[in-house]
């Protein structure tokens, strides 16, 4: 009884070390933030990068983080910012250049909401991607930085996007067709994207001519009229193929035997042209019904020694060459002898599938997507791959139900969207028990969240490779593998007290703040057990809970869809994701 109390005793005196050590900081950063102004100039050094590619450094104790700032400079900024815990700086006059900063390539790199971090030289750009791998699921997921490889970066990182979709609006009374501004709906023109293949830059221009000729009526999304709203162009890197697809608002393109001919005229790789028809009012940029205009319903293109249907709403991995590189690190990773069942969830058009099942006993793809799941089955079909098997319908139902008809698997695939897994997708995967989890992620938080989770159930990650699918960008891919433990394993687990208390960088709004706002914005309480449950979801770290109750059967209440909703917009307004 007495030692119950001294742990007890000795658990609170540690507890309230790090929360005066907290309290203490926030006092001195509430008085760096009372000596700091906006709109005035500050000298800072760049020490660091953030998970958006902005520079890091410190006016006194507060954070300020700096778009094109590089590590290891000295830079005035103008504070156009001030939040909780830290500022936001304009960058105006480089006093110290970093030997990491390039000049950049794109005249628009201000302006444009892309290559966020082509002002940095390429090496450098893989450096910080391999760092902000290692840091993110050290901090958040607890995960020993010595698992995470350095990251596979490209020969040439330029021209390497297969696809591209531009939105088309009108802007002070001129035509643009470009790429959105940074965290607006404002389209950036550019006549050139170094990114992206030069086919795409011609057919855009092709475009912007025809529409003007022709006086065709662009979409305004505030008011929902007008006729064109996006151009995407997809080409096969390896076949040269390409898919013009025009999204408009409306049942049919007038005029479009002339848009076809000039197409096709100047542009002779063109192979497929598309209307997909989007009438919704939404940000969502394809509708679900595509009208062939001219040639086939698909393109080709191969990936390793697999030839791929590709139609206009197929996801297939914008970087050809890294993709490749992705799809055998999973392979490897999986390490099958072909006695082995696979499962490969969100599949696409089954690319990664069709890599498994040249060493597997079976693979089993789970989609949501009907039309990838359809060119799933074609692209088994036309490579002659008779040990697949694609399933459509969403994975957190799907898998369930196969699991409950039987349908075992050694090894599970996963590679979700940017929100990474849900918890009861994940305690599926635990109950199927594989010999081994390969976890494909490109959001490396929301990965960190996931092998945390994962770790407490039984399973070890092993192995973290990032694969740089995205140069110029502050965007990373990462192959992880994770392995069953045996009972007879041991999993060392080291706790940090000074992390006990502490979110994440970004987790700056206290509950109280954050129950406020959605009351004062959207008419409604929510709970701190909502917040927390949405916290969980985000990758954000939650402090320890002692008082929750110790019955199994005590029923908790799931977030309302309505109030997750609010509270996730809340978090972005506080930047907290």
């Amino acid at each position: 009884m007495v030692k119950n109390i001294d742990e007890k005793s000795n658990a609170k005196a540690a507890v309230d070390k790090i929360t005066g050590a907290k309290s203490n900081y926030q006092d001195d950063i509430k008085k760096e933030m009372d000596i700091i102004e906006k709109n005035k100039d500050y000298v800072v050094e760049i020490i660091d990068l953030n998970h958006e590619g902005q520079g890091v450094g410190h006016i006194g104790k507060l954070a300020v983080f700096v778009e094109g700032g590089v590590i290891g400079e000295k830079i005035e900024v103008k504070v156009i910012k001030i939040a909780k815990n830290y500022a936001v700086g304009k960058l105006q006059k480089i006093i110290r250049p970093s030997k990491s900063r390039v000049e950049p390539f794109c005249p628009n790199v201000r302006k444009c909401g892309g290559c966020s971090i082509q002002h940095i030289d390429y090496n450098s750009q893989l450096a910080y991607k391999t760092n902000l791998v290692k840091e993110t699921l050290k901090r958040i997921g607890k995960i020993d930085e010595s698992m995470v490889h350095d990251i596979i970066g490209m020969e040439n990182p330029f021209n390497y996007r297969n696809k591209v979709q531009l939105p088309v609006g009108i802007s002070n009374g001129k035509l643009e067709i470009g790429f959105y501004a940074k965290r607006s709906h404002d389209i950036v023109d550019n006549d050139e994207c170094k990114i992206q293949d030069p086919v795409c830059d011609e057919i855009r221009i092709i475009l912007r001519n025809f529409i003007a000729a022709n006086r065709i009526d662009v979409y305004d999304e505030t008011s929902h009229q007008g006729l064109i709203r996006h151009l995407m162009v997809r080409k096969g890197f390896r076949t040269g193929e390409v898919m013009v697809v025009i999204v408009i608002n409306g049942k049919d393109l007038p005029a479009k035997r002339r848009l076809i001919d000039e197409l096709v005229r100047q542009v002779p790789s063109i192979k497929s042209i598309m209307l997909n028809i989007n009438t919704q009012k939404t940000n969502i940029i394809l509708g679900n019904n595509n009208v062939k205009i001219y040639g086939e319903d698909t393109i080709t293109d191969y990936i390793g020694d697999f030839k791929f249907y590709i139609s206009p709403l197929s996801f297939f991995q914008v970087n050809s060459v890294q993709a490749e590189v992705l799809y055998n690190k999973v392979l490897e990773f999986s390490d099958l002898s072909g006695k082995e069942t696979v499962f490969d969830l969100y599949c696409g058009t089954g690319t990664i599938a069709l890599f498994l099942a040249k060493k597997a006993l079976k693979v089993y793809g789970v989609e949501v997507v009907e039309d990838a799941v359809q060119d799933a089955w074609k692209n088994a079909e036309i490579n002659s791959v008779k040990n697949t098997e694609f399933v459509l319908g969403d994975v957190e139902k799907m898998l369930p139900e196969l699991y409950a008809q039987g349908v075992k698997a050694d090894v599970i695939v996963v590679d979700p969207p940017r929100k990474g897994c849900e918890t009861p997708l994940l305690d599926t995967i635990v109950d199927i028990h594989p010999n081994k989890v390969v976890y494909v992620s490109c959001n490396p938080a929301t990965l960190a969240r996931d092998l945390m989770y994962l770790e407490g159930k039984g399973y070890k990650t092993m192995e973290v490779q990032p694969v740089d699918m995205f140069p110029q960008t502050e965007h990373v891919e990462t192959v992880v593998l994770l392995s069953q433990q045996r009972p007879d394993d041991k999993i060392e687990i080291d706790l940090d007290l000074d992390e006990l208390d502490i979110t994440s960088a970004e987790s700056e709004a206290t509950y109280e703040e954050i129950k406020s706002y959605i009351l004062k914005k959207y008419g409604f309480k929510v709970s701190s057990l909502y917040i927390a449950q949405v916290k969980q979801k985000c990758g954000i770290i939650e402090r320890i809970n002692y008082n929750v109750s110790k019955k199994e059967d005590v029923g908790v209440p799931k977030c309302p869809k309505e109030k997750e909703d609010a509270i996730m917009e809340t978090f972005k307004h506080f930047r907290m994701i």
